[in-house]
């Protein structure tokens, strides 16, 4: 019997673009419908997620694969939790924690290769209250992440930082008040580490865009925040100078935040032109 050869298939042109996208989804499968619907009306190509509030096992891998995503996870029971879907291969992981303190198990970071790309997902403390061990926990993790965020500069590779970073750089990225003084998120120490690290040489792509506009991505649940629009921008995308000179357009998908069962943050995502 002869050997049956599978026709050649044609190859397709490589995209012109690439979305790559960050949200908090705040318990991936108690929200999986409301993701699931995002996916498919935005089809971004990559996404990072995080704050899945699963176990490793748990993790629906399946219903995602349904939906056109590849997906590589660090689940943690409970807590914290990130990930990275693609439907543009399967993401290559290169580390699933961030370096530099071995003893730290929260799930908070994970990193992946997609079309040459390395993209890091991670979901940095929130710090409060403070002052205390929480707070300090977050600056010592900011550290860290400002360490390695050096390292993948001077790598001269393309890569994106994507997550919620729990910091409202500026007072432009909170709505106008007081009551928020006292929290970790707008402390001079939190939005001092993260000016640290876009003067290493990253891009915030949403500001770099919206000049002094006022986005939000996160409302919370409480005091009719959302229907007030009292938000903050906590949830950042950070592009390496190789990335931030393919920069097409950067976007908050606000209307995910009002669906029923939503998230209290909404997806943000930017567009890439690709070589």
């Amino acid at each position: 019997m002869g050997i049956r050869r599978a026709k050649p298939t044609k190859r397709q042109p490589r995209a012109a673009t690439l979305t790559v996208a960050t949200f908090n989804i705040n318990n991936i499968n108690r929200r999986l419908p409301n993701l699931l619907s995002w996916l498919k009306a935005a089809t971004p190509d990559v996404v990072c997620l995080q704050e899945l509030k699963a176990a490793h096992d748990q993790f629906p891998a399946a219903e995602l694969r349904e939906a056109g995503y590849e997906a590589v996870w660090q689940g943690q029971k409970t807590w914290n939790g990130v990930a990275i879907l693609s439907r543009r291969g399967e993401p290559i992981v290169t580390r699933t924690a961030l370096p530099g303190d071995a003893h730290d198990q929260q799930a908070r970071y994970i990193e992946a290769a997609v079309g040459g790309i390395l993209i890091c997902s991670l979901y940095l403390p929130n710090g409060n209250p403070q002052p205390g061990p929480k707070f300090d926990y977050k600056l010592a993790w900011f550290r860290r992440l400002n360490a390695h965020a050096r390292r993948l500069l001077r790598s001269g590779a393309p890569v994106v930082l994507a997550g919620d970073f729990n910091v409202a750089p500026t007072d432009i990225d909170i709505y106008p008040t007081k009551s928020w003084d006292d929290d970790a998120l707008v402390q001079p120490k939190s939005r001092a580490a993260y000016a640290r690290l876009l003067n290493q040489g990253w891009t915030d792509a949403v500001r770099a865009l919206h000049g002094d506009e006022r986005v939000y991505t996160f409302w919370h649940y409480l005091r009719k925040r959302w229907e007030r629009n009292a938000g903050l921008r906590l949830d950042h995308i950070l592009l390496s100078p190789e990335l931030a000179s393919r920069l097409v357009s950067a976007r908050v998908d606000r209307a995910v935040r009002g669906m029923e069962g939503a998230s209290d943050h909404a997806p943000v995502s930017v567009v890439l032109q690709m070589p």
